[in-house]
C-alpha cells in the first residue's frame, strides 16, 4: 500500500509539474494570438466618428503617450489589415520636425490618421488639396493644425532667411511675425508666441481659401482645431476656439 501511495503521489506531482509548465505556453499563446489581433479603421467605425469623438480620441492617444501606456500594436498585421483600403478619422497638417512624429505623439496607427507636413506647418495649394481629400472624398472628420516649440522654420522666418526655395516658405510665416510684434530667434518665449500665432493664421488660410472645406466646416461634418506640441514634454495642447 506504501509503494503504490508513494506511485499515486509520484504520478500527482508529475501531473502538476507538467501542468505548471503548460500553462504559461498556453498563456503565451493566448498573447501571441491577442497581438496578432490588429483593429483598425473601417468605413463604418469612420462614418461612426464624429468631430468631437474624433478629438477625444487624440486627446487620449497624447495623453498615453505621455503616460508610456501607449497600446502595444502589430504593425505588420495592421499593415496587411489596410491594404485594401483605409478610413482615417482625422487629418494633421503639421511640422516636418523629425522629434514630432504625428502617429507617435497621438499613439495612432496604420490606417488612423493622414498626415501632411510641410516645414513650419505652412498652408499651400498642394496641401490644401490634400486636406480636401481627407475630408471631402475620405471622410475624416477632424482637421488638426499642429505646431510646436522652438520651430527652425519659425527661427528662419524671424531672420528673414534667404535660402533657394526656402526664401519662399518661410515668407509665409511673416503675417504671423507681423501680428505678434518684435522680437528676435534668440527668444525663445517670442518663438513659440509667433508660432502658435502660425498656427491660427494657417486654420484662417485653411477656411478662407478652401471653399469645400469652409462648406464642411460650416454644416459641422468636420471641425478643425489648432494644436501646440510641446518638445520637452510630448503634450499636445490644443486650441478648441
Amino acid at each position: 500500500m506504501r509503494v503504490l501511495r508513494s506511485g499515486a503521489w509520484i504520478s500527482v506531482a508529475l501531473l502538476v509539474s507538467s501542468t505548471a509548465v503548460a500553462l504559461p505556453d498556453a498563456s503565451r499563446v493566448l498573447a501571441q494570438a491577442t497581438a496578432s489581433k490588429s483593429v483598425v479603421q473601417t468605413k463604418e467605425s469612420q462614418s461612426a466618428m464624429t468631430p468631437a469623438r474624433a478629438l477625444d480620441a487624440l486627446k487620449e492617444g497624447n495623453k498615453r503617450f505621455r503616460s508610456g501606456t501607449s497600446v502595444q500594436k502589430n504593425l505588420l498585421a495592421k499593415v496587411k489589415a489596410t491594404a485594401a483600403g483605409q478610413y482615417p478619422f482625422a487629418v494633421v497638417l503639421s511640422c516636418m520636425d523629425s522629434r514630432v512624429p504625428v502617429e507617435t505623439v497621438f499613439d495612432q496607427s496604420f490606417g488612423d490618421l493622414f498626415s501632411i507636413r510641410v516645414a513650419g506647418n505652412v498652408v499651400n495649394v498642394d496641401n490644401l488639396g490634400s486636406l480636401e481629400y481627407a475630408t471631402k472624398v475620405i471622410g475624416s472628420k477632424l482637421i488638426v493644425v499642429l505646431g510646436h516649440t522652438s520651430c527652425g522654420a519659425i527661427k528662419g522666418a524671424i531672420d528673414n532667411v534667404k535660402l533657394g526655395n526656402l526664401t519662399e516658405l518661410v515668407a509665409k510665416i511673416q503675417p504671423a511675425i507681423a501680428a505678434s510684434g518684435s522680437g528676435t530667434s534668440k527668444d525663445h518665449a517670442y518663438v513659440d508666441r509667433v508660432g502658435e500665432e502660425n498656427v491660427r493664421h494657417a486654420i484662417k488660410e485653411i477656411r478662407e481659401e478652401s471653399p469645400v472645406i469652409k462648406e464642411m466646416l460650416d454644416s459641422g461634418a468636420v471641425r478643425m482645431v489648432g494644436a501646440w506640441y510641446d518638445l520637452d514634454s510630448g503634450a499636445v495642447t490644443f486650441y478648441e476656439n
